[in-house]
């Protein structure tokens, strides 16, 4: 296989996919549209994980103080009323049995991120600030990527306030907390990078990037879906070659899985076969 072989099978694929392939602090190896943005669907959330971990490293908050888990937001629109969350709309029920109680935002960043949960990741905002997260954007070199509101802030998204990533904004993120994690880098200290690297090993969905990977490979990624759009991100450790980042992003009607993303459509299996043909060719990635 070829990137050229790669690029011409993607090319018959309705609609756009992006992606980027490279190792950690090299250029890229392979690009397809990296700067083309996309509705970010659930990948904006290793946004506020980053904010999240940076606020408590600045001091404004601490990860093990329980804070309360409550279904209403202010809305990103000014003026707009508060908005909720709907829970047959997530993906994480152990979340919402703790509304009208608290819960420690270190928990409730590792169900944003594992189960991928709205209300968490709408709890957290509301706790560190879109500002916040736009600022974890900017220090991982991002360039066209925006966290403008948050889930289901539909009179903000009816506004033009959205939520965008590109693939290569995603691949700067979590290759950042890949090297932070080994010295210090822009996101947060080594042992907050670390910590965050954590949580992404242990994302319990796994049909897309993961899925063309052998059995037991480490991963650290997020993926998000809504219908028509299906997106896998993250950081591949394989125990005989280097690490790399690998981002696949696409727009198309192949992704029909629905809203909660548990089944596995024709836009998972491409992002499965993508990430099969990039771990084929590890020990040649450049860098």
């Amino acid at each position: 296989m070829t990137w050229e072989d790669l690029d011409a099978h993607l090319d018959k694929v309705p609609g756009t996919v992006s992606a980027y392939v490279g190792r950690l602090g090299a250029p890229p190896t392979w690009t397809r549209l990296p700067d083309a943005t996309h509705y970010a669907a659930s990948t904006m959330k290793v946004g506020v994980l980053v904010a999240l971990h940076r606020a408590a490293e600045a001091g404004r908050l601490d990860l093990d103080r329980p804070i309360p888990v409550r279904n209403a937001f202010d809305s990103a629109l000014p003026g707009a009323p508060r908005f909720a969350n709907a829970q047959h709309y997530d993906n994480d029920d152990a979340v919402w049995a703790r509304v009208g109680g608290t819960a420690p935002p270190r928990w409730l960043a590792e169900r944003m991120i594992i189960r991928s949960s709205n209300l968490a990741t709408n709890v957290l905002i509301g706790q560190v600030g879109l500002p916040a997260v736009a600022e974890a954007w900017a220090h991982a070199g991002a360039r066209h990527s925006v966290t403008g509101r948050g889930i289901e802030d539909f009179a903000a998204r009816d506004a033009g306030i959205d939520n965008l990533v590109t693939a290569a904004d995603l691949a700067a993120l979590l290759g950042g907390l890949a090297r932070g994690a080994r010295e210090p880098g822009p996101l947060a200290s080594p042992a907050g990078c670390a910590s965050m690297l954590d949580v992404l090993f242990a994302q319990e969905h796994r049909e897309d990037l993961a899925a063309g990977l052998p059995e037991g490979t480490r991963i650290a990624h997020k993926n998000g879906w809504v219908r028509g759009i299906r997106h896998g991100a993250g950081v591949v450790f394989p125990d005989d070659a280097p690490p790399y980042a690998i981002v696949v992003c696409t727009t198309t009607d192949l992704a029909d899985g629905g809203p909660t993303g548990e089944e596995v459509d024709d836009a998972c299996r491409l992002i499965a076969e993508v990430s099969a043909r990039v771990w084929a060719s590890r020990h040649t990635l450049a860098g």
